[in-house]
């Protein structure tokens, strides 16, 4: 075996025992989630995690491929383009959805309380994360952070703003800050 592999696997294992978010990453596949949390890439547009050997959805962008398609957090990703998922490892699943803006990609998934399993095809694109949308609801501005990426600070500073401006600097009775369905990213941006 290659004792580069080995000696990752051996921190993997480590870092795996400690929580569910704890993982070593390779040069690979830190450059990914650098990628990721910069705020643009190109894929379908959803978070993704390993559980009992298939591709768990965390999450899907809002207004990504992934969304536009109706894919749900929760829902477990058990083909893509005709491979199963089962025994791959995330990495590879990961790379078979990236691919060239434009290309379709066939996926089945797995959705609880559903009968039958979900035949999908979604397209890929530049997926563009607005880490900041808000709305108002009875009065009180619904700010939701769908991430921590790198815009995350900076979004949150401007809408908050926006919400003095549309109310001539009058502060609201009280602002809600939805972190539903988060899953995390930059530390200084949480900060």
């Amino acid at each position: 075996p290659d004792e580069t592999e080995l000696i990752r696997a051996a921190i993997q294992g480590m870092l795996s025992s400690l929580d569910p978010h704890s993982a070593y990453l390779s040069p690979e596949s830190f450059a990914d989630v650098r990628e990721d949390t910069s705020g643009t890439f190109g894929g379908l547009g959803i978070e993704v995690t390993m559980e009992d050997g298939l591709v768990k959805v965390v999450t899907p962008y809002d207004d990504s491929p992934a969304a536009r398609a109706g894919i749900l957090a929760n829902d477990l990703i058990v083909e893509i383009d005709d491979r199963q998922v089962m025994g791959m490892t995330l990495d590879e699943a990961v790379s078979l959805m990236r691919g060239e803006v434009g290309t379709d990609l066939d996926i089945v998934v797995q959705r609880e309380g559903a009968d039958q399993l979900i035949e999908m095809t979604l397209t890929r694109d530049i997926i563009a994360v607005a880490a900041v949308r808000w709305s108002t609801e009875r009065d009180v501005p619904v700010l939701r952070l769908s991430r921590f990426s790198a815009q995350a600070y900076s979004g949150l500073d401007r809408a908050i703003r926006e919400i003095f401006a549309e109310n001539d600097g009058t502060p609201p009775p009280g602002i809600i800050l939805d972190l539903r369905n988060n899953p995390g990213g930059l530390v200084d941006q949480a900060q």
